[in-house]
């Protein structure tokens, strides 16, 4: 798994440049396909655990890339909401392009990039989700004391439902349906 420590603080000024190295290193560790798809799902939906838990490398945790092409910067970006804003738009560009190249990413981080599906879990069920990753195998993402940040996250992400995004109570159903495609 591609994890890249060497995050930048969110106030360092940025520039577009070459990511073929980075992309190079997902190409040797993931499936590319004839056609990318992101799916946006709300921490603790699943994503991470289907992810580690996938046969075949097809499907990339959107964390892993937009960590090692610096779209997340080092600090704790997910509480402060100019800082989530910033992340999340420029996770949009890298989702964006690595759509182009073929990749499959699941992830958390949008803005304006429409996914091509969204998993919104039943609300008891993501909450045991939390419950179970908080008590027994943490790594990363929201917690049960942030319960409130996931629902106003879930009612961000049903707004793409009202666009026509299809939408799914599970990680395996949005993978399925878009592998039919």
């Amino acid at each position: 798994m591609i994890r890249d420590k060497n995050l930048i603080p969110s106030k360092t000024p940025l520039m577009f440049s070459d990511g073929s190295t980075v992309y190079n290193k997902f190409k040797k560790e993931y499936k590319v396909h004839s056609k990318g798809f992101f799916i946006l799902a709300p921490s603790g939906a699943g994503k991470t655990y289907y992810i580690k838990n996938q046969k075949a490398k097809h499907w990339i945790d959107g964390d892993l890339l937009w960590e090692a092409t610096n779209a997340h910067p080092r600090e704790e970006w997910w509480l402060d909401i100019n800082l989530i804003i910033e992340a999340d738009q420029k996770s949009d560009i890298i989702t964006s392009q690595a759509k182009k190249m073929g990749f499959w990413i699941m992830g958390a981080s949008n803005y304006w990039l429409k996914p091509d599906a969204i998993v919104i879990p039943n609300w008891n069920k993501h909450k045991k989700y939390i419950k179970i990753r908080e008590e027994n195998h943490y790594d990363g993402g929201a917690k049960l004391d942030k319960l409130q940040q996931v629902i106003n996250h879930r009612n961000e992400i049903l707004k793409w439902a009202k666009k026509g995004v299809p939408k799914f109570d599970s990680i395996e159903k949005a993978v399925k349906y878009l592998c039919s495609l």
